[in-house]
């Protein structure tokens, strides 16, 4: 019975084969090739509901723990920015406080002084004085 089957089946793959004559660029080894419509697709494995809902929640959990982990070096950043804010501003106030201010009530003082005198003189307002 199943030599019948396996003889019939092969019958019918001759009927369909179609003896190729030799190519004409002389390249024998070459296939025809087949159409994209005659490939027969398979469906692939498919994970149960279950499953997919359980990879969801492990995916989610993930996404959260690392916009966590973002979130928290974000705000160490900020932290360190604003430091050094602080810092400058301290810093900028402290030398203000310690510059020494010599105030030229004489405009023409200014216009006798030398180039280099000139570049070391800065406005400042008196009134925080």
């Amino acid at each position: 019975m199943n030599k019948e089957i396996k003889s019939n089946r092969n019958k019918q793959d001759d009927d369909k084969y179609i003896p190729r004559g030799k190519p004409k660029s002389g390249r024998t080894w070459k296939t025809t090739k087949k159409r994209f419509s005659s490939i027969v697709k398979t469906k692939g494995i498919r994970d149960s509901f279950e499953k997919k809902q359980t990879l969801r929640k492990e995916l989610e959990r993930v996404k959260n723990a690392s916009k966590a982990i973002v979130a928290l070096k974000e705000e160490e950043k900020e932290k360190k920015k604003q430091r050094r804010r602080d810092n400058l501003k301290r810093q900028e106030e402290n030398s203000r406080k310690a510059e020494i201010v010599q105030i030229i009530k004489n405009p023409n003082k200014i216009k006798r002084m030398k180039k280099k005198q000139l570049r070391n003189i800065q406005k400042r307002d008196i009134d925080n004085l």
